[in-house]
């Protein structure tokens, strides 16, 4: 088996609309995504496709507070978190 492949990781510095990014920000964190972690799938969704995505084309779906799985994603972001990366090697 071999090793998986680690990316490379730069800062960017962008110029965003600041209600735009609250706004992002928000969803990202109910689907239990970082507003990083958000930004790299929506570029990586687009990349794949060679086209821009909305966020309702992503195959994963919000987690509300009245969902088992809400009080886990808590009890994680209390704790060490991990990457979208590193999740998608799990």
């Amino acid at each position: 088996m071999t090793a998986p492949i680690q990316s490379q990781k730069i800062r960017s510095n962008v110029y965003l609309d600041v209600d735009l990014k609250a706004q992002a920000k928000e969803i990202f964190k109910s689907y239990g995504l970082s507003f990083s972690d958000g930004l790299n799938l929506l570029l990586k969704q687009a990349t794949d496709k060679k086209s821009p995505i909305l966020i309702s084309d992503l195959d994963i779906e919000p987690v509300y507070s009245d969902d088992p799985d809400y009080k886990s994603m808590q009890e994680a972001r209390k704790g060490d978190t991990i990457s979208l990366d590193e999740f998608m090697k799990l």
